[in-house]
């Protein structure tokens, strides 16, 4: 749940703060209590979010070269942004989020995940291999937000590798080759971006006319495209594997001893598909006891804040409605909090609501795996077998 070259960096149990390197030298305090988490996430004047897309691996000028080529922009927005501009902005892309428009979907998602898993069953029953990553939950998100929000006319696929790929060039351990081919990546569809922000309708429309510049615009949709959606197909698939090793769990959905909002917060504690976020220390301070220079690196390991015991009753079992389950920060705190949670959640109960009893006598023939990154946990694949006729 961080990078692996972090594994036996500190004995557990951590401490409060931890100073660890990365892969390239760069040193950072590590935050892991809850209480600590929330507080640095909560006061973006003396943490501000300015260093939140900051490539882990510095790119070397041969991959800036191809991002420039593209016009690659990235102005403070949202997620990195510290600024007077971010209220608006936020607010504009919360608006076309609120709650009574995620609502309305529900309907309709319902009856696509209950076709989807339908077929999927029937698959299963053959005792065929079934992927519940590619086949119900990578396209969910996306096909959800595209009906809140008009998104450019790109391929499902296409949007799906240009997100996987975003993730990876900013948030992993990475060499130059591979930084090179993830820039033209990123970079071409950053193309697509740019021009749908200067005549497209719906939120980039909203935000040009309250005078947003066009990589304003872009940024916003670059973050919808990468946390309005690929975050939550990532959620979607770790949220069933630990369904599958749940059979109580997964019996008390049955017979409604189990509700499935608490199945779904439960889930966010313990399966986040966000394990960290970061943070630069604006001036000097204390964490728990530990000096704070400014300019220091913050790592907020989110992940590990869920599983506090001065928080969470059992913080490493399964346990949907325990005591602090509903406490954990996988949506972050404060200012910057992420404004799709309503989204992600109701997309979660749909998915855990119509596609759990899948899970009923199936084996795994491979769980997911998460390649190594600093924040995103981005599952690869999940396939589980029936047992057949």
């Amino acid at each position: 749940m961080l990078f692996s070259s972090w594994g036996s960096a500190v004995q557990a149990p951590w401490p409060d703060v931890a100073e660890v390197s990365d892969h390239v030298g760069v040193r950072h305090l590590v935050v892991t209590r809850h209480a600590l988490v929330r507080q640095v996430l909560a006061d973006p004047v003396t943490y501000p979010p300015d260093n939140a897309l900051d490539a882990v691996t510095p790119m070397p000028v041969t991959a800036l070269r191809v991002l420039a080529g593209h016009r690659f922009r990235l102005p403070p927005t949202l997620a990195n942004n510290s600024g007077a501009s971010h209220p608006e902005i936020r607010a504009i892309v919360a608006a076309a989020l609120r709650p009574e428009r995620v609502a309305a979907q529900r309907p309709w998602l319902t009856a696509l995940v209950r076709d989807r898993v339908a077929r999927l069953g029937a698959r299963l029953d053959t005792g065929a291999p079934v992927d519940l990553y590619a086949d119900l939950a990578a396209d969910l998100p996306l096909l959800v937000l595209a009906r809140l929000v008009e998104l450019p006319d790109a391929p499902v696929g296409a949007v799906k590798e240009f997100a996987r790929a975003a993730l990876e060039l900013f948030w992993a351990p990475l060499d130059t080759d591979r930084q090179l081919a993830l820039a033209a990546e990123v970079g071409r569809f950053h193309r697509v971006l740019r021009d749908f922000a200067a005549t497209g309708g719906g939120l980039a429309g909203e935000l040009r006319a309250a005078g947003h510049s066009p990589d304003v615009v872009v940024g916003a949709l670059f973050f919808l495209l990468v946390a309005g959606q690929e975050t939550t197909s990532q959620f979607l698939t770790l949220l069933l594997h630990r369904l599958a090793g749940e059979p109580a769990v997964r019996a008390g959905l049955r017979t409604g001893e189990v509700a499935v909002a608490d199945v779904v917060e439960e889930g966010l504690r313990l399966e986040p598909p966000i394990v960290t976020w970061r943070r630069v220390a604006a001036a000097d301070s204390t964490l728990g006891g530990t000096a704070v220079p400014a300019g220091s690196s913050l790592v907020l390991w989110l992940g590990r804040a869920g599983r506090d015991p001065a928080v969470v009753e059992s913080p490493d079992e399964f346990r949907p409605g325990q005591r602090g389950s509903r406490r954990h920060l996988s949506f972050g705190a404060g200012a910057h909090r992420c404004v799709g949670d309503v989204l992600a959640r109701m997309e979660a109960a749909v998915v855990v609501a119509e596609a759990a009893p899948l899970l009923d006598g199936v084996t795994v023939v491979r769980p997911p795996w998460c390649p190594d990154n600093l924040t995103f946990r981005m599952p690869d694949a999940f396939v589980v077998r029936g047992t057949g006729s």
